[in-house]
């Protein structure tokens, strides 16, 4: 798809296989926290005593995601973008 396709395409392509793992692993990572904090809610409970913090803070369960996310979508699209600017034929000369 490189030699024949336009920058757009490229950066599209890299782009919509970064969101698809991004919300696997997105999916993947609130099922185990969920599982992880039901499993451990006696301590979790202790522990929220001790330190006299909310543990279900809706905040951070949704800006601790919500940031990772833009940092993984921000790490898909600087080498895509970087991948457009390259000229196909001379990448293939240097190999």
């Amino acid at each position: 798809m490189a030699l024949g396709a336009r920058g757009g395409q490229v950066r599209n392509l890299v782009l919509r296989e970064g969101v698809v793992l991004v919300a696997i692993g997105s999916l993947a990572g609130f099922a185990c926290a969920y599982a992880i904090a039901r499993a451990a809610s006696s301590i979790a409970s202790q522990l929220a005593s001790v330190f006299e913090t909310r543990t279900n803070d809706p905040v951070l369960i949704v800006g601790a995601p919500a940031l990772l996310a833009a940092l993984s979508l921000a790490a898909c699209y600087l080498p895509a973008r970087r991948a457009t600017r390259i000229d196909p034929v001379a990448a293939l000369r240097e190999q």
